[in-house]
């Protein structure tokens, strides 16, 4: 049987212990709103995966980590989509970097119907009503969080509970793919 998963990045469990908080004085504004109870983070990708694939799925991404190089991550502004979600974003040089990690897992799984994220954001609130995402953009107005992306969390979804959790933690390695010269013994 197939289980939705996602891959994702996780901020230190003091941003995480911060966002629930904001979660929650949102709901206090607003009432109840999708993503209320989800812990905060990055999505890379969502896919299905049966427990078999699974675990050729986290082979993958274990070699992917391992050429990866940890970078700082500056979260600075709040922002929105036009869906109604509203979300923290990283400065331009964090987005770049955290851009460069996202299409490196895109690219180079071998998933089927993979649904690919290309804009690193951290969700509050998805798809809340014009006028909730007024009180949001007017209770939260100034953010400063900072972090080092060393690793991916993989989550998998429970169906009872409607949430992700998380099942594994990948770090990133720093260490440069060998490459094959050609004409070299040595």
């Amino acid at each position: 049987m197939e289980k939705l998963y996602s891959l994702v990045i996780h901020p230190p469990e003091d941003h995480l212990i911060l966002i629930k908080t904001m979660k929650e004085q949102l709901a206090n504004e607003v009432g109840w709103y999708n993503s209320k109870n989800s812990v905060g983070h990055i999505t890379i990708c969502e896919f299905k995966a049966t427990e078999t694939t699974i675990e050729s799925i986290k082979n993958q991404i274990i070699k992917l980590c391992n050429s990866l190089t940890p970078v700082a991550v500056h979260l600075n502004e709040f922002g929105s989509f036009p869906n109604g979600a509203f979300f923290i974003a990283p400065d331009n040089d964090s987005k770049i970097d955290l851009k460069h990690i996202m299409k490196h897992f895109n690219k180079s799984l071998k998933i089927q119907d993979m649904k690919k994220s290309d804009s690193p954001h951290l969700s509050i609130a998805r798809r809340l009503t014009p006028e909730n995402l007024l009180k949001a953009s007017q209770l939260f107005t100034t953010i400063d969080l900072h972090f080092i992306c060393d690793s991916v969390v993989l989550r998998l979804f429970d169906e009872n509970k409607k949430q992700f959790f998380a099942t594994n933690t990948f770090l990133f390695n720093d260490t440069p793919q060998e490459q094959f010269i050609q004409g070299t013994l040595f």
